[in-house]
């Protein structure tokens, strides 16, 4: 199979796994959600120092992933595997950052964990849950690189969270952008084997 039709089937998968999630809390009210996440008016509205954070690590991140030939190519190329990702920055950015960061690191503190430990356990199954890219080449090296840059990512994510009071909104903002601006390379970095040490 081409390798831009593989990574377009890819970035489909995971669109319609994690929208689907996505759709549905957002079927009993938008307006609620976005406020839940911190986007509206409310108990859950972020810091200013977690909007800081956000920025820098998602400038950070995508300065990095610009080490990756496919990632340089497609960043601003419009086309199918643009408007995939652009789907997907908006479904993964809400779902796996309520999952990795609110419901995990609020349970670890309703359990008596510190934010060591919070941050720690957020960012190794963060990176643990995309050891899957190894799956995208048949390639370990290719999900250890992945495992390695996507944890590094859940960290810094970790701390975003707690700088902003425990919101999602600078979490999800930060996670938009990376996946809006890298995915499609860093699916089509995956299939051709470019993977060494970035991915999102």
């Amino acid at each position: 199979m081409p390798e831009r039709r593989k990574a377009g089937w890819i970035l489909a998968g995971l669109f319609l796994f994690e929208g689907y999630f996505v759709a549905a809390s957002a079927a009993h009210g938008p307006a609620a959600l976005l406020r839940s996440l911190g986007f509206l008016p409310g108990p859950h509205a972020a810091a200013f120092a977690g909007w800081l954070a956000s920025g820098l690590v998602a400038a950070l991140y995508i300065a990095l992933s610009l080490r990756l030939p496919s990632v340089r190519t497609t960043m601003f190329t419009p086309g199918g595997l643009k408007w995939l990702a652009l789907g997907l920055a908006v479904a993964a950015g809400i779902l796996e950052e309520a999952v990795f960061r609110s419901i995990l690191m609020n349970a670890l503190q309703s359990h008596g964990y510190g934010a060591i430990v919070q941050v720690a356990l957020s960012g190794l199954s963060f990176g643990a849950m995309h050891a899957v890219w190894a799956l995208f080449r048949g390639s370990w090296r290719a999900g250890l690189g992945a495992m390695a840059a996507t944890g590094s990512l859940g960290v810094a994510l970790a701390l975003v969270f707690l700088a902003g009071g425990r919101s999602l909104a600078p979490c999800i903002s930060a996670h938009f952008l990376i996946n809006a601006l890298c995915e499609p390379g860093l699916v089509l970095a995956a299939v051709r084997g470019e993977m060494g040490g970035a991915a999102a």
